[in-house]
């Protein structure tokens, strides 16, 4: 909305920042924090009201009991923050945006769904997993085949890799299930990552401002030709939805820093897990994003592992999954583990980052 403003400009004013993707995406980026810092309290306040036991507990593993009463759902304030302020900052006829949000958006409802059900009965499982995976396949197909339609003809269908410029495999209808993998992957991986106070929140910001800068760089013609890499007119516009997502992130987490005192819960863990996959899709950097969300992958690899490993053998390789509570187990502290975790995405995502020059 408030690039509409660039309209009253002469071009030697002050509303002519408003033409700049920068600038919209820094006023994105505060907007979505205020939203947070402001709206945080009373949510939280809304959210203890409404669940007096809070998020339910798992017993077994380590000992996170002195978290008992902790609301859920804190996703809401995330995913709330990050719409308004791209909304009032994005140009609404961008169809990148709209995949990228309404993507976000069907996926958190999807988690918010299945966090009430752990709250009514009062248990760790929830909705059906068979029926929540499956709704999101079909999300994660729609977006694919969404994204084949919106791409240039050049570009429609194909898998980008990362260095080799000239190299492109032709997926064809494939590429429908394969942005599904990529966007439900990116979405469940990130809900498995979820697991301590702040461990997901930042490597999401992370993620959120490496796909920012790769989203802006991919479309300008000008950067696509010095850095040699593919040119998808549009996606320059995520650069706010992404900034949204840094600010609304950096609001939450002054809440949920440790001792957390709201959860996100599969209510933002999955919108914002979709979300990044979406946009790895829509910019075609879906192999960079095994990269830049390397931490996400292996969190959900040692979870993979692990079952598989136990059904054949009757024995574990981790003394517990996903990994993080590996470590608790051998007795790394919390906060420990999470800031660890946080420079291990920050070093992933500027691999990721150094694949726009490495050609």
């Amino acid at each position: 909305m408030f690039e509409m403003l660039a309209q009253w400009s002469d071009g030697g004013d002050f509303f002519n920042l408003f033409r700049y993707i920068t600038f919209r995406a820094s006023g994105a980026l505060m907007t979505s924090l205020l939203i947070g810092f402001l709206l945080g309290p009373p949510m939280i306040r809304y959210l203890k009201r409404i669940q007096p036991h809070g998020q339910p507990i798992r017993e077994i593993g380590p000992d996170h009991q002195a978290k008992s009463g902790t609301p859920t759902m804190g996703g809401m304030l995330i995913i709330g923050a990050v719409l308004i302020s791209t909304v009032l900052w994005a140009k609404l006829d961008n169809l990148y945006v709209w995949i990228a949000l309404i993507a976000m958006l069907a996926l958190s409802l999807i988690g918010m769904i299945d966090d009430w059900a752990k709250l009514k009965k009062n248990t760790h499982k929830g909705s059906s997993g068979k029926v929540r995976f499956g709704v999101e396949v079909v999300i994660g197909c729609i977006v694919g085949y969404v994204a084949i339609l919106v791409h240039p003809s050049d570009l429609s269908g194909m898998l980008a890799f990362p260095i080799f410029k000239d190299w492109l495999v032709n997926l064809g209808v494939f590429f429908v299930p394969f942005a599904a993998f990529v966007i439900v992957g990116s979405a469940n991986a990130v809900n498995l990552t979820d697991g301590l106070d702040g461990l997901a929140i930042v490597p999401i910001m992370i993620a959120a401002g490496t796909l920012g800068i790769l989203s802006y760089a991919v479309g300008r013609i000008d950067f696509t030709e010095y850095l040699d890499v593919h040119y998808v007119p549009g996606t320059g516009e995520l650069l706010i939805f992404t900034s949204s997502i840094i600010g609304a992130g950096l609001g939450f987490l002054w809440y949920n820093a440790p001792p957390a005192a709201v959860f996100m819960g599969d209510t933002g863990s999955l919108g914002l897990g979709g979300a990044v996959g979406t946009i790895a899709v829509l910019t075609k950097h879906e192999i960079v994003f095994a990269f830049v969300g390397g931490l996400f992958v292996v969190e959900a690899l040692s979870v993979i592992i692990q079952v598989l490993y136990y059904r054949k053998t009757k024995k574990r390789i981790f003394a517990m999954a996903p990994i993080h509570h590996h470590f608790e187990k051998r007795g790394w502290g919390e906060p420990q583990i999470v800031i660890r975790f946080w420079i291990i995405a920050l070093i992933l995502a500027l691999i990721g980052l150094a694949s726009l020059k490495v050609r």
